[in-house]
C-alpha cells in the first residue's frame, strides 16, 4: 500500500523507523564509528574532532574530543613499566644531553603510536589538545611541541591544565583539585576557571613512593615459595619447609604494579579500628591483646614504620630500603629499629582482616630449572596498610596528601576558603585505590582536630591548622563514593555529587569536553611555531643561526605560568566617590 507523502501513516501497528539517508560520494560527512555515536565534521584543517592526549610519566590516555572515554590507555614503557621522565635532571652537560636525547626518542615513539596505532588518524588534519601538569618541566613541553609540529606536522596544539580540565569534567569551574599521580601529589585551587598557581602545593608522596614502599615491605615481611626441583619434591616436601625470603629479582616493576592495582586497598585509621575491636570484644578479654604498644615518644610513631632503616644484613641483601635516611638516627641502634618495625608489623597483623594472597611469579634465573613458577605470598596486612605511607606526614618536604590540601587552603584568601573547602576534587591514578577518598576525608578531619592539651608540656604546641578549624563542617569531596552527612548544607549538596568518572580519566574527559565546546587553554598554531624558530634564515644578511643542542632554549610561544603575569581575573569593584554636601555646592 502506498501512502501520499505528508499524510499520516495508517494505523497498522508498525512503528515507523527513522529513514536512513544515503551518503553521496564526495560528501563532507563521514561515517561515524560503530562504537561511538559521533559524526565527523570537517573544517579548514580537516576533521574538527580534536585529538586529546594526556601524557603521563607512565600511562598515556588518548582519544577524540566529544567522546566519553579514551580510545586507548597504554604504558609509555610497556616493557619495564617505568617512567619516561622524573623531576630530577642530570647536571653534567654530556649526561644531560644523552638523557634528553633518550627522552626525545621515547616521546616520539609514543606520539607516533598515538596516531598510527591507537587512533589510526592523520596527524596533519587533527588539532591536538595536550593535557599538561602545572609542574611539567618546560623542556619536556618543548620536546612534545617539537615532535608534534616538526615531525607529525599537526595544525595546532592547545595546552590545558590537568587540574582545570578535571574540574570541568564534573561541571565545576571553582574548587580545589588534588592530583595524586605517580611522581607527586599536587593540590591547586581554581576560582572561576582561573588556576591560582601561587597557591599550588605539592608532595612527593604519590604512586612511586607507594610502589617502593610495597617493595620494601615485601622484602622485609613477605614470603616466597620457589618451584620444586622435581615433581616428587612437590608432593613430599611441605610448603613450610620450602618458604624463603623474597628474592629481589622477582619484584620487578610489572609485579609491583600488578600488586598495587589489583591487591592493595586503603583501610580506616588504626585508632577507629581499635575502637571497633574494643567495642566488639568481651570484657573478660585481656586489653593488652587489642591495644597498640604504649608509646609517648614521637620517635615511636607509626611513621617510623615507613621511615626506619634496614639492618646491616637486610641492607646487604637488597639495595631497597623503606627510606634511605632514618628520621631518628639516635633511636637506639639498627637492632632496636628493626625490632620496632617488627612490633608495628605485629600490631598491623593483629588488627587486620585481610587475607594473604598467593601470586605466581617468574622465579629468578638460578631457580628456573625447577618445575613451574614460584609463589609470592603477600601478607594481608601489607595489602591493607601499605598505603599508610601516603597519609603519614609531619615532614617539611614530605607532607601527607591531607596536609597538602590544608596547606593550599591556608594560602587561599579568606573569602574563598569556605568555597574551596566544600568543593574538593580528587584525581589521579593513585586515588583509584579502594577506600582512598573516604580515608582522605577522615585524615582531613584528624589534622584539623583540636590538640590534646591535657598533658603538661614545658612550652605550648604550635597549632598549625587552627585557622581552618571553623571550616571542618564544610569539608566535602565532590567524588567521594561514601559521603558523610554534615551539619553544613553546602557540604551535603556537594559531597559525592560528581559524575562517576574514574579519577584517572577525569583530566582526559575534561579535555574531551573542552575540545567539543571549542574551548581550552592557550592554542599555539604551527605558523606561530615556525616563526619563533631561532635557527631560521635571516633574509637580509642570509645568515643561518644554528643553536647548539647543549644550549637549546625552549621557545617563547610555549605557555609557561612561571615566567609571565597571571591572566586577568574578575574586574575590580568600582569605588563610588562620595557625593558633595549641599553646603559645598552652595558655596
Amino acid at each position: 500500500m502506498s501512502t501520499v507523502p505528508g499524510t499520516p501513516r495508517a494505523k497498522t501497528g508498525i512503528i515507523p523507523a527513522t529513514p536512513t539517508t544515503t551518503r553521496v560520494a564526495g560528501s563532507h560527512v563521514l561515517q561515524a564509528s560503530p562504537h561511538y555515536t559521533t559524526t565527523r565534521r570537517h573544517s579548514l584543517y580537516g576533521t574538527e574532532d580534536r585529538v586529546v592526549i594526556d601524557p603521563g610519566s607512565r600511562i598515556w590516555k588518548v582519544g577524540f574530543s566529544g567522546e566519553g572515554k579514551p580510545r586507548d590507555v597504554f604504558y609509555a614503557d610497556a616493557k619495564n613499566y617505568g617512567s619516561l621522565w622524573s623531576w630530577s635532571r642530570a647536571t653534567d652537560p654530556a649526561e644531560k644531553a644523552e638523557q634528553d636525547n633518550m627522552l626525545a626518542i621515547n616521546l616520539e615513539r609514543c606520539m607516533r603510536s598515538v596516531f598510527h596505532e591507537s587512533l589510526l588518524a592523520e596527524p596533519k588534519a587533527r588539532k591536538v589538545i595536550l593535557v599538561e601538569h602545572p609542574l611539567m618541566p618546560l623542556y619536556i613541553k618543548d620536546m612534545l611541541a617539537h615532535i608534534l609540529f616538526s615531525n607529525l606536522q599537526v595544525p595546532s596544539i592547545s595546552f590545558a591544565s590537568s587540574h582545570l580540565l578535571s574540574l570541568l569534567s564534573v561541571g565545576r569551574i571553582t574548587g580545589l583539585v588534588l592530583d595524586c599521580g605517580h611522581l607527586e601529589s599536587t593540590a591547586l585551587p581554581i576560582f572561576a576557571a582561573r588556576p591560582l598557581f601561587p597557591q599550588l602545593r605539592t608532595t612527593p608522596l604519590a604512586g612511586s613512593r607507594f610502589s617502593s614502599h610495597i617493595r620494601a615491605l615485601l622484602l622485609l615481611f613477605g614470603s616466597y615459595l620457589p618451584p620444586p626441583a622435581t615433581l616428587s619434591a612437590a608432593v613430599n616436601v611441605p610448603a613450610a619447609n620450602r618458604t624463603t625470603r623474597v628474592p629481589q629479582e622477582i619484584l620487578t616493576d610489572a609485579v609491583i604494579e600488578d600488586i598495587k592495582t589489583r591487591c592493595c586497598f586503603v583501610s580506616d585509621t588504626l585508632e577507629s579500628s581499635l575502637t571497633d575491636v574494643r567495642a566488639s570484644s568481651p570484657a573478660a578479654d585481656d586489653p593488652s591483646d587489642h591495644e597498640p604498644p604504649p608509646s609517648s615518644d614521637p620517635a615511636m610513631s607509626e611513621s617510623e614504620f615507613s621511615r626506619g632503616s634496614l639492618g646491616q644484613e637486610s641492607a646487604a641483601e637488597s639495595e631497597f630500603s623503606i627510606v634511605s635516611h632514618p628520621t631518628h638516627p639516635t633511636f637506639g641502634g639498627e637492632g632496636r629499629n628493626e625490632n620496632h618495625l617488627q612490633v608495628l608489623a605485629n600490631m598491623y597483623m593483629r588488627h587486620s582482616t585481610a587475607t594473604d594472597l598467593h601470586m605466581r611469579v617468574v622465579p629468578p634465573v638460578s631457580q628456573q630449572t625447577g618445575t613451574g613458577r614460584g609463589t609470592l605470598i603477600i601478607p594481608g596486612w601489607i595489602r591493607e596498610r601499605a598505603a599508610e605511607v601516603l597519609f603519614e606526614g609531619g615532614d617539611v618536604d614530605e607532607s601527607s596528601v591531607a596536609e597538602v590540601i590544608l596547606d593550599a587552603l591556608l594560602k587561599v584568601p579568606l573569602d574563598l576558603r569556605k568555597t574551596m573547602t566544600s568543593s574538593i576534587l580528587i584525581t589521579g591514578g593513585t586515588a583509584m585505590l579502594p577506600g582512598f577518598i573516604p580515608r582522605l576525608h577522615t585524615e582531613l578531619l584528624r589534622a584539623t582536630a583540636p590538640l590534646n592539651t591535657s598533658s603538661t608540656r614545658s612550652r605550648p604546641t604550635y597549632d598549625r591548622y587552627a585557622s581552618l578549624r571553623p571550616l571542618v563542617p564544610h569539608f566535602a569531596i565532590l567524588n567521594n563514593p561514601a559521603p558523610v552527612a554534615s551539619s553544613s548544607a553546602r557540604a551535603n549538596v556537594n559531597a559525592g555529587k560528581a559524575p562517576a568518572f574514574t579519577p584517572a580519566t577525569m583530566a582526559w574527559v575534561g579535555g574531551s569536553l573542552a575540545g567539543a565546546l571549542k574551548t581550552g587553554g592557550v592554542e599555539v598554531a604551527r605558523e606561530k611555531w615556525d616563526e619563533s624558530d631561532p635557527s631560521q634564515t635571516d633574509q637580509d644578511d642570509d645568515v643561518v643561526m644554528v643553536v647548539p643542542a647543549s644550549e637549546h632554549v625552549p621557545r617563547n610561544v610555549i605557555p609557561d605560568w612561571t615566567r609571565g603575569p597571571l591572566p586577568a581575573g574578575a574586574p575590580p569593584a568600582v569605588v563610588l566617590k562620595p557625593m558633595p554636601s549641599p553646603q559645598a555646592v552652595g558655596a
